[in-house]
């Protein structure tokens, strides 16, 4: 249970877990801590995990079994109850954003195997990762969440879109050159899921079962184009625009920066290059009929 997670509060806490104990199972507890969850994960082997939170739970979760070696056996299996911000992954899944729904849904429901992204500095990616103005966005919706919850985003993303001039990066796909050279990327995004910032469809075409993970990369850089891109991604239109370039592959660096990055809502700067790698159906998720 993560109790930072964006939307945590206790009577959705304690509806899933009267769902979950009614359920029959053995039911514990534990905070979602990085420095305490290797411990749980090693120290119950037999149980499945529940996360009540949002994508960045999710992630925590994924990235633990990853470190654990859990992902090198038959797909990790956890459930997701979706008590975050944006609870994007679970807008992908389908799962209900009601809690004792949810709970249902991870009691009973049907297992979904899906990728993961891994990249060659250790770390994972379960949703998306996102580098320039939308990774910007978050950074600056991250003290507006306790004020305006699903809104912080949009706010963030006014703020840091009227800021950016967008950045110098380089991004192959399966060796393919999909944008380089002196043009300036407003935003790079690998979707392995459809949606960022709780609803919005940067990548509109992924499926995260499918091998692959969908890049999408805009120059959209004048202001004029700023708005217009907003727009046509707020429809899942914006692949169709003259400045924005997509691809589909199993393997994507992207090399420059620094820039800011949002991998699952977690935030970071690239400087130098990286390398996200799909590792097929590494995970289980319950999710509905």
């Amino acid at each position: 249970m993560n109790t930072r997670a964006g939307s945590v509060r206790g009577e959705a806490v304690e509806t899933a877990l009267g769902v979950l104990r009614a359920g029959g199972g053995d039911v514990q507890i534990a905070d979602l801590d990085p420095d305490t969850l290797p411990g749980v994960l090693e120290g119950h082997p037999g149980h499945r995990p529940v996360v009540l939170g949002g994508d960045g739970s999710a992630h925590l979760v994924v990235a633990t079994a990853l470190r654990l070696g859990l992902l090198d056996r038959p797909p990790f299996a956890f459930g997701l109850i979706p008590l975050g911000t944006g609870n994007d992954l679970a807008r992908t899944l389908g799962l209900p954003l009601d809690p004792a729904r949810a709970a249902e849904v991870a009691l009973d429901g049907r297992g979904r195997e899906l990728d993961v992204l891994t990249d060659d500095a250790g770390g994972v990616v379960v949703n998306a990762v996102h580098l320039g103005v939308g990774a910007d966005a978050g950074r600056r919706a991250v003290p507006l969440k306790p004020r305006l919850g699903r809104l912080a985003y949009p706010v963030g993303s006014a703020v840091a879109g009227a800021a950016a001039r967008g950045w110098k990066l380089r991004v192959t796909v399966d060796g393919e050159v999909l944008a380089g050279g002196d043009r300036r990327a407003l935003m790079v995004a690998l979707g392995n899921g459809v949606t960022i910032g709780g609803g919005a469809p940067v990548t509109p075409s992924a499926r995260p079962d499918d091998g692959r993970v969908d890049v999408v990369v805009s120059f959209s850089t004048g202001w004029r184009a700023r708005l217009a891109f907003a727009a046509a991604l707020v429809r899942g239109r914006h692949p169709e625009r003259h400045d924005v370039e997509a691809a589909r592959g199993h393997q994507v660096t992207v090399a420059g920066g620094p820039v800011p990055v949002n991998a699952d809502g977690e935030l970071s700067e690239l400087v130098g290059a990286r390398t996200w790698t799909v590792r097929p159906h590494a995970v289980r998720v319950h999710v509905p009929h």
